[in-house]
């Protein structure tokens, strides 16, 4: 089958579209909880900081990783929406980081003063033990999304682990060359797959996930407005957002068949 390339607004009933909208806006009323910050083992034992937004103990979770340079709180104004919609969420500080609206990021102090040096790969240990520990939880496989360089990430994380269902990648690319190749490490990947980001890295969401199998890939950018790099795309701030959260919707449904 061809890959599903998505550069509209979706061809949905239009009464959905429309509950979407409030619900993300926040027109609907449902109940919601502030986060509790929790510690976890990463794959190499190193102590890693989360948010933990709670939904419903029966509902998946979605783990949330951020871009270089930042931290859990990336998610901040993120999560509470993806809470909104059904899912317990899990902000992760990545070994490799600094801040994101005032959120220090604590893995990363912890790794600096181990003198563990990590560099981004590294950060695969912390995101391997987010899901073994949200797997454990919840009895169930979860969802990954990722931002830029931990989008590549999610997407190697996910090969072959029965405790992935699927991953949302919010632009990912080659970041780790030439010690590794994002694309060519896809080989034999099978996990339904959202690529999303913004017009201009259109050209490079394509080459990277070339292997992955055209039935289990969404490609989504947006045409009316740039978009944005990484999950920045899904603030308000973004004059396409609503189009960038209705891609994430659309694309939650489908996972949900499976």
């Amino acid at each position: 089958m061809k890959q599903k390339t998505i550069i509209s607004l979706f061809s949905e009933n239009l009464s959905k579209i429309f509950l979407a909208l409030l619900l993300l806006s926040g027109g609907v009323c449902l109940p919601s909880q502030a986060q509790d910050k929790i510690l976890f083992p990463a794959t190499d034992s190193l102590p890693v900081t989360a948010d933990f937004y709670p939904a419903d103990a029966a509902q998946p979770y979605i783990l949330l990783f951020h871009e270089e340079g930042s931290s859990r709180g990336e998610f901040r104004d993120i999560a509470p929406r993806l809470v909104k919609i059904g899912y317990n969420c899990l902000a992760v500080d990545l070994r490799l980081g600094k801040e994101s609206h005032y959120i220090p990021n604590e893995t990363a102090k912890r790794a600096d003063s181990l003198h563990l040096y990590p560099k981004k790969t590294d950060c695969l240990k912390d995101i391997k033990g987010a899901i073994s520990y949200a797997a454990q939880k919840s009895h169930q496989p979860v969802i990954l999304l990722g931002s830029s360089f931990s989008a590549s990430l999610c997407l190697l994380a996910a090969k072959k682990n029965p405790d992935v269902k699927a991953v949302a990648a919010f632009s990912p690319g080659e970041f780790f060359q030439p010690q590794l190749s994002v694309k060519d490490s896809l080989q034999g990947y099978n996990k339904l797959t959202l690529i999303a980001g913004a017009r201009f890295e259109y050209p490079y969401l394509i080459e990277i996930s070339k292997n992955i199998p055209g039935d289990k890939k969404t490609i989504f950018v947006p045409t009316q407005a740039e978009g944005e790099h990484g999950v920045k795309a899904l603030l308000k701030s973004d004059p396409a957002s609503n189009d960038y959260w209705l891609s994430l919707l659309m694309f939650f449904r489908n996972v949900k068949k499976l």
